[in-house]
């Protein structure tokens, strides 16, 4: 996969490959702070988990635009991290799109699937 390559696809069809686009990565954890008054310092604790957030920008057509407006509108779909080489659901938190230009800017979510408990 090239590094201006994105991928994203809508449940059981195939991957749409969006070419020349940017791809911004924002990781974070998600923590726990307890300020104590009175005392000094305040307790922060790492809950281990994870929030990923994927900002793609570029340039595309109208007619390719309206594909990914598709898949925005077509259930919860798949994203390719180019990062970690990996699949995964996500969700669309925003979609951008000036027409006159074509530039886009579409905001994804990794929708982090929780692990099965084993008893």
């Amino acid at each position: 996969m090239e590094a201006n390559e994105c991928f994203i696809a809508s449940v059981g069809k195939d991957w749409h490959k969006i070419s020349n686009c940017n791809v911004h990565l924002n990781v974070k954890r998600r923590l726990q702070r307890t300020v104590i008054r009175g005392q000094e310092g305040d307790d922060l604790m790492d809950e281990g988990a994870e929030s990923a957030e994927y900002t793609i920008t570029g340039d595309m057509s109208m007619s390719e635009f309206k594909q990914i407006l598709e898949i925005f509108r077509g259930g919860q779909p798949w994203f390719h991290d180019p990062f970690e080489d990996r699949q995964m659901k996500a969700l669309f938190l925003s979609v951008d799109y000036e027409s006159a230009s074509g530039a886009y800017e579409f905001v994804l979510m990794e929708d982090a699937e929780m692990p099965e408990i084993k008893s």
